[in-house]
């Protein structure tokens, strides 16, 4: 079996945690949140998205907390999932930006009330502004696995959306398992499948824990070369237009779990432990 000596974690919990809460999350709490996972030795966040805030009202203070997220010394993405989005990053002197397409036209119509092909296309124009403004750009796939309104989701589905994203420039690709309803078998065989048939593109790892089998599936994601991995502290998030389905894979766990096999990921536990419980509070 292959265990690298270190993973790559990105912290999703401050984007993809919080962004279903039907209470509203201060700002001043949401900075807080932030501040301590860098404490941690969290070095790379997603820390907002620039939607309109009458479809994720939590998201509404991005500008804020991108102001402040830049001076914290760490990577950051935001989520911009069109080209209004993309202009409001690029005021706000974002260098990291994530776009989104789904493997399932049912889902994408139901996500973002477009075809994939419409998608795509959108994103073939923000790549190209991105570039020019030299920014980094992460394309997450969702749906890569099954949808629970299309049931079981091809291989041929993901190329689909991936070939596009390689075709276009982007720098990294995060496969979603967004319902959370894959296997060890499937993980790895989809992965071991998209880095032979795109060995120069970096893939990240997306895990949905709905039906109890995310660790399992980290473990095959590493079997097939995988060592970059999304995660949200304590388990926080899910998806609205995903029935069903429950919290990220939580950064605690999948921190335990690569440290007791003695695989690195710079991230101390009990800092970590400490920030999920705020992470809870703040939400309750």
């Amino acid at each position: 079996m292959y265990f690298p000596k270190m993973i790559e974690i990105t912290e999703v919990g401050p984007r993809d945690g919080l962004q279903n809460e039907s209470k509203f999350v201060s700002t001043e709490h949401k900075k807080e949140l932030i501040e301590q996972l860098v404490k941690t030795g969290v070095k790379r966040i997603e820390t907002a998205s620039f939607v309109h805030p009458k479809a994720v009202p939590q998201m509404a203070d991005a500008q804020e907390i991108v102001a402040f997220s830049k001076d914290l010394g760490i990577d950051f993405l935001v989520l911009t999932p069109n080209m209004k989005a993309l202009e409001l990053a690029l005021a706000a002197g974002v260098e990291q930006i994530a776009v989104f397409v789904g493997a399932s036209e049912t889902f994408n119509e139901r996500n973002i009330r477009r075809s994939i092909a419409d998608s795509l296309q959108e994103c073939e124009e923000m790549f190209k502004v991105a570039k020019q403004h030299h920014l980094f750009v992460r394309g997450y796939v969702s749906m890569c696995f099954s949808c629970p309104y299309e049931g079981a989701i091809s291989y041929e589905q993901v190329a689909r959306v991936v070939s596009h994203f390689v075709k276009h420039g982007v720098d990294e690709i995060s496969i979603g398992d967004t319902n959370g309803q894959a296997t060890p078998k499937m993980v790895y065989e989809r992965f071991a499948q998209l880095r032979k048939d795109y060995p120069n593109m970096k893939f990240i790892a997306h895990f949905h824990d709905t039906n109890g089998f995310a660790y399992a599936n980290i473990i095959a994601a590493l079997q097939a070369g995988i060592t970059a991995f999304d995660s949200s502290v304590g388990g926080l998030g899910g998806c609205p237009f995903s029935p069903g389905a429950t919290g990220n894979i939580s950064t605690n766990k999948l921190v335990e779990l690569m440290h007791k096999m003695d695989i690195e990921t710079g991230i101390d536990e009990e800092k970590l432990l400490v920030t999920s419980e705020f992470a809870h509070n703040i939400i309750m």
